[in-house]
């Protein structure tokens, strides 16, 4: 059995959408770039701290109220 296949249409871009399509072209490119670098300054990073022998850092109980004793509120009648 053989895979459905779309034909493909051929497209005239004017210069402006040329030129738009390019340069959408190449920011992408760059962005995925710039995660790439990202990632591998973080896995650089990490490995030089596993190297070094410094823990990782414990992680604290959150909590969604400061410490002391709550404030009064007003009473609403």
């Amino acid at each position: 059995m053989e895979p459905f296949q779309i034909p493909a249409e051929e497209q005239h871009l004017r210069r402006p959408e040329f030129l738009k399509e390019l340069l959408r072209g190449i920011g992408v490119s760059a962005g995925l770039a710039l995660l790439w670098v990202m990632e591998a300054i973080r896995n650089l990073y990490f490995r030089v701290l596993d190297r070094l022998g410094v823990p990782a850092r414990r992680r604290r109980r959150a909590s969604a109220f400061p410490p002391g004793r709550p404030r009064r509120q007003p009473a609403n009648d």
